[in-house]
């Protein structure tokens, strides 16, 4: 089938118990933009929450879904066991070291073991986090951080870097992510316990294009709650290239969703053999469909198939004003 590599990540989701607190970090620490705010479309009692650069640029968004009974996660193998923030260059890195201190953001400090300037840190659930520097790295461009942010636009984050998958058995979701969604690897690197990582790309690669990939055969399986990761999502240019891939998984025998429509972008769900759930997503139509981008993320948006519900979705929701200036 004549189908188009994947672009690079387009976005992660994410759990969260606590919707104001997490708006807090994500905007008012970390910088990025509320540029929506609407529900799971799945459970349309809980928030779904978009964080991202100026106007939610494919391979920018970090999503949340507010579950307010969430319990903790307890880390393990066959999750999504870190995500990637990228900066401009190693001296944003280096604003950030200082900033998330000032922050009381813990953090452990300016590593390059994966081969880039990276600094990890955890947000206050336990969401695992790292900045990633492109400084000298070519591959899918980054987006445009926020200019009413309290980061300083310079230094302010640019989309999503390389995601973690930790992984029972590295040949089977290997397996599905070179032969069947045609990522190439590109090196390989030692973490901190001395496991090898293999970094795979797609697309134009780069820091937007990259999975990296560790088998963790010793540990249990991750318990997810508040502080874990749902999903990851990947780039399809269009609808037509989406039902392309629909086509193309179902022939590859894995079980999957279909087409999914979900109003800003399309979408299809897979699971690879270790059972981390996957997604291919469009890159459009976007955020603006119904929000000028003045006012992205600062009233409760519904697809119009919801939109008949809204009193009732409005009313089984606790309030959160987003409605603010920085």
């Amino acid at each position: 089938m004549d189908l188009k590599p994947l672009k690079g990540l387009h976005h992660v989701s994410a759990l969260t118990a606590d919707a104001k607190k997490n708006y807090d970090f994500y905007t008012k620490t970390l910088g990025l933009r509320l540029v929506k705010k609407t529900v799971n479309q799945d459970d349309t009692k809980v928030y779904h929450l978009f964080y991202a650069d100026e106007r939610g640029n494919p391979g920018t968004d970090l999503t949340f879904f507010e579950i307010p009974n969430a319990g903790r996660t307890y880390y393990g193998t066959n999750s999504i066991s870190s995500t990637s923030l990228r900066v401009h260059n190693d001296e944003s890195l280096r604003f950030w070291k200082n900033w998330l201190a000032e922050q009381g953001v813990r953090h452990d400090g300016i590593s390059h073991k994966t081969g880039r300037a990276t600094l990890s840190f955890h947000d206050f659930e336990g969401q695992r986090l790292v900045l990633v520097s492109d400084e000298g790295i070519a591959g899918v461009a980054g987006g445009i951080p926020w200019d009413k942010s309290p980061v300083p636009v310079e230094h302010g984050i640019r989309g999503l870097g390389p995601v973690m998958l930790t992984v029972s058995r590295v040949e089977s979701t290997a397996a599905v992510l070179t032969d069947i969604m045609g990522f190439r690897e590109t090196r390989r690197y030692q973490s901190d316990d001395g496991h090898d990582v293999f970094v795979l790309e797609t697309g134009e690669g780069g820091t937007g294009g990259e999975v990296h990939l560790e088998e963790r055969a010793d540990l249990p399986v991750e318990r997810p709650g508040r502080g874990s990761v749902h999903h990851v999502a990947f780039r399809v240019e269009n609808e037509d290239e989406l039902r392309k891939w629909a086509e193309y998984i179902k022939e590859k025998r894995l079980p999957n969703s279909g087409f999914v429509e979900r109003y800003y972008f399309k979408s299809l769900y897979f699971r690879e053999p270790n059972g981390i759930l996957f997604e291919l997503a469009t890159d459009g139509p976007g955020f603006e469909g119904d929000e000028p981008f003045e006012s992205l993320g600062e009233r409760l948006s519904l697809p119009p198939y919801f939109e008949n519900q809204r009193d009732a979705i409005e009313a089984r929701l606790k309030p959160l004003d987003t409605n603010e200036s920085y």
